[in-house]
């Protein structure tokens, strides 16, 4: 008997592991992400010039400037090419990142069983281990459980200098993570705003990037 009780307690902890590998997706060998975008892209930009411009916090930030080289791997996509120092961009370019930390509740089960019941159970004490039979049988508690979780989120707007500023792409990445890793999260989301650029206006989708070792 005890050693079907260890084996229903094997089993409860097996499916609390899934449980949480379905609330925080691919956190182990892919990431996904969620994206938003806007564009009214000008149809002769290709091969325009664009230069990262810092807001007053992230200027002379080793953070954001780290940061930014995520961006300027990822930009392939637009056509755009960094204006060379001293250059008139076309484009600027604007960063906003954050994680905030945040708390869910997630439904799990313990790993011990919350006593004795009495009814029909697989196993029970009338039927033997074999068959169903009304007797004794133990069930797993289901509880709820307060975690932390982590929104990275990534947004990067560019604005066309031959328009007057005219805000031409907005496009917002989002991952939701159980630990405060953005800065390892971030080169995905700096591939996740310019996937399938310009892309539709006032698009959401899903990505999902096979995490490098």
């Amino acid at each position: 008997m005890w050693q079907r009780v260890g084996n229903y307690q094997a089993l409860a902890r097996g499916l609390a592991i899934l449980a949480c590998a379905a609330l925080f997706a691919g956190c182990a060998s892919t990431l996904s992400a969620r994206v938003t975008s806007y564009q009214q892209w000008p149809a002769d930009a290709q091969g325009a010039s664009y230069r990262i411009v810092p807001d007053a916090k992230q200027t002379n930030n080793l953070e954001f400037q780290t940061i930014a080289d995520m961006i300027r791997a990822s930009i392939g996509p637009t056509g755009l090419v960094e204006a060379q120092a001293g250059r008139a961009p076309r484009f600027d370019l604007h960063i906003e990142y954050d994680n905030p930390i945040s708390q869910t509740w997630v439904q799990r089960y313990n790993d011990y069983y919350d006593g004795w019941g009495f009814g029909p159970a697989f196993g029970g004490y009338y039927g033997g281990w074999g068959g169903w039979g009304g007797g004794i049988f133990m069930r797993p508690a289901i509880v709820n459980e307060l975690v932390d979780v982590y929104k990275n989120t990534l947004t990067v707007i560019i604005k066309d200098n031959q328009n007057h500023g005219a805000e031409v792409y907005r496009a917002s990445a989002v991952n939701i993570s159980s630990g405060e890793n953005l800065l390892q999260v971030m080169p995905y989301l700096a591939q996740a705003v310019f996937d399938h650029f310009p892309g539709n206006n006032g698009t959401v989708r899903e990505v999902k990037y096979d995490r490098r070792p």
